[in-house]
């Protein structure tokens, strides 16, 4: 199984909010063989933009070390196919620039997005674009 993660995945699984157990879930899969997972290097930016804007630079330098070490492939790529699909993205359904590249590299990883974010994912849930595992 194949897996992508969104900043809110990562923010809550750090900050042990409610679902966190299931992304928790998810990446023990991937430390042991059974899953693999990534982040586009610009959700991972906005999950680094929330704990600089939410704790010390000290504490937020931690939490990225302790990302480093998780089994969470960084895709930091963004070529044609990406650019493009992200950008069909965009324009079919009015979301942000961070989650149509999310829902791109989805899309071309054949790979099920983990969010809990309803307001930007439910419509692409309903048009059954990708698969989604909600965690909450």
């Amino acid at each position: 199984m194949k897996y992508i993660l969104d900043a809110c995945s990562l923010i809550a699984y750090f900050n042990e909010e409610e679902g966190h157990s299931a992304v928790a879930s998810v990446l023990k899969d991937a430390a042991n063989g059974k899953a693999e997972v990534f982040i586009h290097g610009i959700n991972l930016y906005e999950f680094q933009y929330d704990l600089l804007k939410s704790c010390d630079k000290n504490l937020a330098e931690e939490t990225m070390k302790v990302f480093e070490n998780l089994p969470v492939g960084v895709i930091d790529v963004v070529g044609k196919k990406l650019r493009e699909e992200a950008a069909r993205f965009k324009v079919s359904y009015k979301i942000s620039v961070a989650d149509s590249f999310t829902l791109a590299t989805a899309k071309i990883e054949d790979a099920t997005l983990v969010t809990a974010d309803h307001h930007e994912f439910d419509v692409i849930d309903e048009a059954n674009e990708i698969a989604i595992l909600w965690f909450r």
